[in-house]
């Protein structure tokens, strides 16, 4: 079994050796602002309900992917450059037309992955506690009519996706999005949101989307979710 500390080490050491190999046109990965962070735990630590073939892939493909094509977006932006991700994805207006697109779609992909990743633990689930608890209770009547409608909201999505809890204006809402949208450019706040596009869930799901919605609650991080809601509520 991967430990913690081998997953970190073996994710940074492939993201290294990756960023060496020389693209589709013989470039080599671009090396701009933004990189791919570790997970922050081992690739197996959300079995049974999440593989570590998947969890490796989604990581260092799929992620990485996103990374290196907003760095490549950027390049010829150096105004850009030093924005984070989350001030490009707030205001994407502000960025050249003939980039946005890529823009929205890779950093958006970078940005969900990320929050993605801590959204999650090992031996996670269960309810959320403190001023969550009750946001829940407020905004939906109770946690299970809010799984519900959360549930139906990554069910429905068509294709690839996403499905978010947000904050906006102090009021809880579900919602989801197409493709790599973030919640950030429509002014709301991210607080839970679950990947639905099939490369989250088909080496082990298959077509079955709704085995892998529900095995995914159990790996829920209730107290990350708390925490970003209760700093964002203030």
């Amino acid at each position: 079994m991967m430990t913690r500390r081998n997953a970190i080490k073996t994710t940074v050491l492939a993201t290294a050796a990756i960023a060496t190999v020389p693209g589709a046109i013989g470039q080599p990965a671009p090396a701009g602002p933004f990189t791919l962070p570790p997970l922050p735990y081992a690739f197996d630590a959300l079995e049974p309900h999440i593989d570590a073939r998947t969890m490796e892939i989604h990581h260092d493909r799929h992620h990485k992917a996103y990374v290196d094509n907003l760095n490549k977006a950027l390049a010829d932006s150096p105004d850009l450059k030093n924005k984070s991700v989350v001030d490009l994805l707030r205001d994407l207006n502000s960025v050249p037309e003939k980039i946005r697109t890529a823009v929205r779609n890779h950093g958006g992909g970078h940005l969900n992955h990320t929050d993605f990743w801590l959204m999650m633990k090992k031996d996670g689930g269960g309810q959320p506690k403190a001023e969550l608890a009750k946001a829940i209770e407020k905004n939906f009547g109770n946690l299970t009519d809010f799984k519900t409608k959360f549930t139906e909201a990554a069910t429905k999505v068509f294709g690839s996706g996403w499905a978010w809890l947000v904050l906006q204006d102090g009021r809880l809402t579900v919602e989801s999005s197409p493709n790599q949208d973030s919640p950030l450019s429509s002014g709301k706040q991210p607080l839970l949101g679950l990947d639905v596009w099939e490369h989250a869930y088909y080496l082990k799901y298959q077509n079955k989307r709704a085995d892998y919605i529900a095995a995914w609650w159990n790996v829920v991080n209730w107290d990350f979710v708390a925490e970003r809601y209760a700093k964002l509520a203030k």
